[in-house]
């Protein structure tokens, strides 16, 4: 590939990013004509759309964000090794902060930043447990983690865990006196312990697929609560079946403390991602950090 030619995806890409050519402009350090010439030659050379233009607003076309969504990790990699040639004369240092959810805070983060803190005592390591959907950059964090059906598309992602599922799951207590369900319709016959959302406040509904066919069913019970392992106790204690991503149950569920039902209607969605904003500077440590956390198959 020419020079010229990779400074036209560049000039793609950080228009399809900053959904702006004057920001696009500004970002590159040239000026809003010189994007849209560039842009424009783009897509005469592939003889394609890649963006769709209004008085208000740029946005990528559907091969336009293909293209986003290609170019995005190449431009991330050799960034990566750019900055990994940078590393060997600097010493990692400063604070990372970072927003999770109590689970993945947990079972993924900390024995993570545990080891990389050990290996490099300048670094140091802010986690904050929140169930909310932070604005990492409103709220002063380098980064958090959400899972990736929920990321922002100005967001850079780096997968942190494998797939997930909803697991439903009861104790061997509980299907002594209940019979199994065999379709969600069945579970109006059970107790079934409700999670309340933190941030929207109403009740999650559980959420079912098979054969392509998507199913929400609304449950009822005695017990609810906003937190997590607080279902995950009332299930173990026999109290009814709980619906919880699979990390929070699948430990049980091997140990035989609880029995997964329902598992042809629960498909498997995308995992963890660590994310952070598409501009944010990177330094040594928190690039030490995203190749740390990153999930190798």
């Amino acid at each position: 590939m020419r020079r010229d030619e990779m400074s036209d995806l560049m000039a793609f890409l950080a228009v399809a990013e900053e959904r702006s050519f004057t920001r696009a402009a500004a970002r590159l350090g040239t000026s809003q004509s010189a994007v849209s010439a560039v842009v424009r030659r783009l897509e005469e050379r592939l003889d394609v759309r890649l963006l769709t233009r209004t008085t208000r607003a740029v946005s990528p076309t559907e091969a336009g964000i293909r293209l986003v969504d290609t170019l995005r990790p190449a431009f991330d990699g050799i960034e990566a090794q750019l900055a990994a040639l940078d590393d060997m004369r600097s010493k990692p240092s400063g604070t990372i902060r970072i927003t999770a959810s109590r689970a993945p805070a947990r079972q993924i983060v900390m024995p993570v930043v545990s080891r990389l803190m050990a290996a490099h005592p300048d670094v140091r390591i802010e986690i904050a447990v929140d169930s909310r959907f932070v604005d990492i950059a409103k709220e002063g964090f380098d980064a958090g983690i959400r899972l990736g059906e929920s990321l922002d598309r100005d967001m850079i992602g780096v997968r942190i865990s494998p797939d997930m599922q909803m697991v439903v799951a009861g104790s061997p207590d509980y299907f002594r006196d209940h019979p199994i369900p065999d379709t969600p319709q069945d579970l109006a016959g059970h107790s079934c312990i409700n999670l309340r959302l933190p941030t929207l406040g109403g009740l999650y509904a559980w959420e079912f697929e098979k054969d392509g066919r998507p199913l929400n069913v609304r449950v009822d019970g005695q017990f609810t609560s906003s937190d997590p392992d607080l279902v995950v106790q009332a299930a173990l204690a026999g109290r009814g079946l709980a619906c919880l991503p699979s990390d929070h149950l699948d430990p049980h569920v091997r140990a035989g403390r609880l029995v997964r039902v329902l598992a042809d209607w629960c498909p498997p969605f995308a995992g963890y991602y660590l994310y952070y904003p598409s501009r944010r500077q990177v330094t040594s440590a928190f690039r030490l950090l995203i190749d740390a956390l990153r999930w190798r198959d």
